[in-house]
Formats: C-alpha cells, structure tokens, sequence
C-alpha cells in the first residue's frame, strides 16, 4: 500500500510541475445526474431489440451508430458514456 502511495504522490508532482510550466489550472467536471440518466434514455431509444432479434444488418446499422456516439462522446471528454458505448459495440458483436 505504502509503494502505490509513494507512486501516486511522485506522479502527482510531476504533473502539477508540467501544469505550472505550461500555465494550466485543473478545474472539476461538474455534471449533472440529468447526464447520466441520458445514457440510459439514449440506449431505450436506439437499442429497443435483443441482440439476438437482430438482423446482421440491423446489428451493422446499430454498431455503426454507437461507434459515432462513442468517439463524440470522447471527444466532449465524456469517457463515462463512450465506454458505455464501447460495451455495447463489444456486446453486440459478441465479444463479451
């Protein structure tokens, strides 16, 4: 316990160095429980069939879809909800 201790605190230091050179102050990501039921409500409005109700197009359509959601949602540093959509893509094609 001791070592991840020690571990974390020597990368806490270097990045609050590289903050202080580079003038960038860290802020918190502020949201909202209204974001996180969103997830939810995205997932009944594009996914209502089973997996296995699909057809291999249908299942296509539907990967495609979650793939978009998933790099916008990356890029709006939305990492909860474009793993989320990772799991989904894995699930639909199989490789849970």
């Amino acid at each position: 316990m001791e070592n991840a201790i020690n571990e974390t605190n020597r990368r806490r230091e270097i990045q609050m160095k590289y903050n202080e050179e580079h003038g960038i102050v860290p802020k918190t990501i502020i949201k909202e429980v209204r974001d996180i039921i969103d997830i939810s409500a995205k997932d009944e409005k594009i996914g209502k069939k089973p997996k296995s109700k699909l057809t291999a197009k249908d299942r296509e359509k539907l990967i495609t879809q979650y793939t978009a959601m998933m790099k916008e949602a990356a890029r709006v540093l939305d990492f909860e909800q474009a793993a989320y959509f990772r799991d989904k893509i894995k699930e639909l094609k199989g490789e849970k």
